[in-house]
């Protein structure tokens, strides 16, 4: 069995508990337009290209069968519209300025990279995380990920927008041990608007997930525009609220939802422009930690357990 990975980023301490393997998978139904990973939207292998690292050795123009790369007036140009990602170019590219993202690895790839830091797990309740994108798209795949860690004795770990049917969900559910999944904002229009889809799929899979037996965590990218501001985080911790009585109502032995607001870093702007993509929250200003401070306090104040990233 195959699938399509972004990176493969080892030592993670962000993405669950412990020192964690988080794996990155390519493809997102989401399209939040400030997202800090966009080589990870198409499920389909891209080149990446960083016109500030070419050297003009004129190595890829040799090798693009679809002739993708030229030369105008002396200058480098790349055609995305005939590059059909066979990657050859970015192999000939010593210097990255053309990066193959999306690597076909098979089940066997992934754990032999994610079962060698065992002893880092151990010592520290880490594991395995899968990342994206969305992993449930390439649902088969990460099903059998979690389901060989688990059997090697590895803490599973899922991140998930939740957008999707209750049965994939559900079916990784079987393999994981720990849940963080998004919620941006709880206006279903305005979702739409910054996502690209409305939420009630994803709000009614948060429901579920509150009758299971897995911790959940939920997280909140803190967005100028978005939603920082009080009446918009307080109507989220309001609805962390509302799913860890529902737990409680449930008999799930698992703990309350846990919230964490992460604030908006202006960080991508390079990837965005290495796949030919306008970065809409380039203006946007990062949240200061006195705003992120009154936030987690606001968030506090409904009687939740909240963290800022």
């Amino acid at each position: 069995m195959q699938g399509i990975v972004t990176n493969i980023q080892r030592f993670s301490l962000h993405d669950g508990p412990g020192i964690r393997t988080t794996v990155f998978l390519k493809g997102c139904n989401l399209r939040c337009f400030w997202c800090h990973n966009p080589e990870t939207w198409s499920p389909k292998p891209e080149i990446q290209v960083f016109p500030s690292k070419c050297i003009g050795c004129g190595a890829c123009l040799g090798v693009c069968p679809q002739g993708a790369h030229g030369m105008v007036d002396g200058a480098k140009v790349y055609d995305r519209d005939k590059c059909v990602a066979c990657g050859k170019c970015a192999e000939t590219c010593y210097a990255e300025a053309l990066v193959f993202t999306g690597k076909t690895m098979s089940v066997d790839d992934v754990l032999a990279e994610v079962l060698a830091d065992r002893p880092f797990y151990a010592t520290s309740g880490g594991g395995v995380t899968l990342s994206g994108g969305e992993p449930a798209l390439q649902l088969d795949f990460s099903y059998a990920i979690l389901a060989r860690s688990k059997a090697g004795g590895v803490h599973t770990v899922i991140e998930t927008d939740a957008n999707y049917a209750w049965e994939w969900l559900e079916k990784l559910l079987e393999v994981t041990d720990f849940v963080m999944t998004d919620i941006k904002h709880m206006d279903s229009e305005k979702h739409r608007a910054i996502t690209g889809v409305p939420n009630e799929r994803i709000l009614d899979n948060h429901r579920r997930l509150m009758a299971t037996n897995k911790p959940v965590v939920f997280r909140t990218p803190v967005v100028p525009t978005v939603n920082a501001t009080p009446e918009e985080i307080g109507a989220i911790a309001a609805y962390i609220r509302d799913l860890a009585e529902l737990r409680a109502q449930s008999g799930s032995p698992a703990p309350p939802p846990r919230l964490e607001l992460l604030p908006f870093h202006r960080l991508a702007g390079d990837k965005y422009r290495s796949l030919g993509l306008d970065y809409k929250a380039k203006d946007l200003p990062t949240p200061t930690k006195d705003e992120m401070a009154a936030f987690v306090a606001l968030a506090v104040g409904y009687g939740i357990a909240v963290k800022s990233g």
